[in-house]
């Protein structure tokens, strides 16, 4: 008809596809291949982090890295034609595979329905529009656990630089042991990690350093500065591969210095829904008792997945200069992982772990913002024990730390609802503003403030004049409160008065001339 909108697209791919050109084509090729550069050492080394062994375990015989790459790889294919943030890489991170490495006990069965599960109750969210939940995660509580979380990863990647087995993963037991074995360090670990970290930190300096190169500038100074450019951005890729070459050498010397990866499968995993159950020595594991044992990471896992993501796209949204719209290079991505799995595994056996390690470093350390204090003591001190909380909870257990942060910030938020700041001004009347809406945890804190000004011993009783211009919403509990401080103020032959009603209810519409309204006992 003539004049109406047509309906948009329920996917986001049927409204970008239509309007691709071909001329980004390149750009997005470019850009999937670094960021697949990137990808693929980080999903190895961020398997490891999640706590998915390399020579398996008693229940299961091998489990090898593959599950980083695997986990790489899906998501991009599906947030390509769901996604709405065309700068958001979906995959494994350091933070998710922090928290995964609480709950899988070095399980991938146990990883492999956290993820199911999680994107169930993150689909859940989405269509009950729960999203509001992540608003209540504060920024002072992300900022602890991320901070906290940068310290985490690089003490449980240490060991990897150092060449130590056998380190536990809580976090003060991991600094302990490592200190008591610092003499059993391996000097070929210890000094290519090192050298690693050294070449990352680096080429992320000269990527951020070298100024771009303009139109007029020479031929050979743009090649020049792509190659940086290039270097810089794949930095992991190329780190890995110097390790991977000098590995390769004394292997085929006959000496093994380094830690190794090991075997990595061929292929892709079978296509089937995850395993609700688990075989174990003494039976069955049933899928009552594998919910159990994920516990709060139930609720922590996909809340934090979300908030990462959102906040990520969001960044680069705003940056960018648009609203979130899909990401066509994911796709490269996504491709570049799959040739990895089908062709690229059998290198993967001679990249050492201290590379890894260091490829997981210089990504977390960047994290941890020593600012934060500083900026929150400044704007608002009240907020460092939310922050503070989170940080040094993380340090027992990640988990604790979250849901005590999210908690700190719960009770400091409710308090400044019970506790409005109510401005009263003296005279022969009294004029009480309160600052803020009216709801029922506030009402007997303004009852108090208010008889203890007119009926006050020390001067005589006044009248009251309730300043409502800053009160937008009100609770009938607090209507009722309100009627019961009539009363009191009426046996003392004073009154109460109101100005400045905007809310819309009980107090909204005055009564007309000559009428009373009844509010339980209490007549206003």
């Amino acid at each position: 008809m003539p004049g109406s909108r047509c309906p948009r697209p329920a996917l986001p791919i049927l409204r970008w596809l239509p309007r691709y050109s071909r001329a980004w084509l390149p750009l997005d090729l470019l850009a999937g291949l670094a960021v697949g550069l990137t990808t693929v050492p980080q999903a190895l080394a961020y398997a490891e982090l999640a706590g998915l062994p390399l020579q398996g375990c008693a229940i299961v015989p091998s489990v090898p890295l593959q599950y980083g790459l695997y986990s790489s790889f899906m998501g991009c294919f599906v947030y390509c034609f769901l996604g709405t943030a065309k700068d958001v890489t979906l995959g494994p991170t350091a933070i998710m595979s922090l928290l995964v490495s609480s709950y899988v006990s070095h399980e991938p069965v146990h990883a492999v329905l956290l993820a199911f599960l999680s994107g169930c109750i993150q689909l859940a969210m989405g269509l009950l529009h729960l999203g509001f939940l992540l608003d209540f995660i504060s920024f002072p509580v992300i900022k602890g656990f991320t901070s906290a979380a940068s310290i985490t990863i690089s003490f449980n990647q240490i060991k990897n630089i150092l060449g130590l087995q056998g380190i536990p993963r809580q976090f003060f037991l991991q600094v302990y042991e490592m200190l008591r074995r610092i003499g059993e360090t391996r000097a070929g670990d210890a000094v290519l990690g090192l050298t690693c970290l050294a070449a990352l930190a680096g080429l992320r300096a000269m990527r951020s350093h070298v100024p771009r190169a303009g139109p007029a500038e020479a031929m050979a100074v743009r090649i020049s500065h792509l190659i940086v450019w290039i270097s810089g951005t794949a930095r992991n890729a190329l780190v890995v591969l110097f390790a991977g070459l000098v590995a390769y050498s004394f292997q085929v010397l006959g000496s093994e210095p380094f830690r190794l990866t090991g075997s990595i499968p061929q292929g892709l995993p079978p296509f089937r829904p995850p395993r609700f159950s688990l075989a174990a020595p003494n039976g069955t594991v049933p899928f009552q008792s594998m919910v159990q044992d994920m516990g709060v990471g139930l609720a922590v896992v996909p809340l934090m997945g979300l908030l990462e993501t959102i906040a990520i796209a969001k960044a680069f949204a705003s940056q960018n200069g648009y609203r979130i719209d899909p990401n066509q290079e994911l796709l490269a991505v996504g491709a570049l992982v799959l040739l990895s799995l089908a062709y690229l595994t059998s290198l993967f056996y001679y990249i050492p772990k201290a590379a890894l390690a260091a490829v997981i470093i210089s990504a977390v350390v960047p994290m941890f913002d020593a600012g934060i204090f500083r900026t929150l003591w400044r704007v608002k001190r009240l907020d460092l024990v939310p922050l503070c909380v989170t940080f040094l909870l993380c340090f027992w257990e990640v988990q604790y730390g979250i849901v005590a942060g999210v908690l700190v910030s719960g009770i400091l938020l409710l308090y400044s609802i019970a506790r409005p700041p109510i401005k009263v001004s003296e005279g022969a009347v009294l004029l009480v503003q309160p600052g803020s809406s009216l709801q029922f945890p506030a009402v007997e804190h303004l009852r108090d403030c208010v008889c203890s000004r007119a009926l006050a011993a020390a001067s005589p009783p006044r009248s009251v004049v309730l300043d409502c211009c800053h009160v937008s919403n009100i609770d009938y509990t607090a209507v009722l409160g309100l009627a019961e401080l009539l009363q009191e103020l009426r046996r003392h032959g004073l009154s109460l008065a109101f100005c400045g009603l905007k809310v819309c209810g009980t107090l909204a519409t005055p009564p007309r001339p000559g009428r009373v309204r009844q509010v339980g006992s209490a007549q206003l």
